[in-house]
């Protein structure tokens, strides 16, 4: 059965703040050097602000009437001295439930906000991914989406 794709409402909140709070424990726990707890990241984040502002939007991936996962994400123009402007936006959250994994509803999100982005005029989306998480690199290479700036970092020790 294929979940349902839709717009993420007031009521989803409880359900969406659980689900942001495990994405943040996972990349904790992946890398605990560079990422804050889940528990610190829900002081100072809430997914509340996508729903109040109207240059951002989240849906949600629905099965049997239970959220299995979410997709957030905003538009933006990309300004800049060295390169043209451009409208564009980003992906900045994605989680699917462990379970529901490799199932394709990754892929139905990604089709929904892309569909949506397109229908506003945007011209590129972007996400930014670490380099520690080889899954969402994996899954965002096959929807197309590519290196084009490459960040470096170097920790100075004594």
């Amino acid at each position: 059965m294929a979940p349902v794709i839709r717009r993420a409402k007031e009521i989803d909140l409880y359900c969406l703040n659980s689900l942001m709070y495990k994405l943040h424990d996972e990349h904790h726990q992946q890398c605990p050097d560079l990422f804050k707890t889940a528990s610190e990241i829900e002081e100072e984040k809430s997914i509340a602000r996508y729903l109040d502002d109207p240059e951002c939007m989240v849906y949600v991936a629905e099965m049997d009437d239970v959220i299995i996962g979410f997709i957030t994400g905003h538009f933006c123009e990309l300004i800049s001295t060295v390169s043209k402007l451009v409208m564009m936006a980003t992906i900045d959250e994605l989680y699917i439930e462990k379970e529901y994994r490799r199932e394709g509803v990754a892929e139905q999100l990604m089709m929904r906000i892309e569909q949506e982005l397109k229908d506003y005029g945007v011209k590129e989306i972007f996400v930014e991914v670490w380099d520690f998480n080889k899954g969402a690199l994996e899954f965002y290479n096959k929807q197309g989406l590519n290196e084009h700036i490459h960040y470096l970092r170097k920790p100075l020790n004594r």
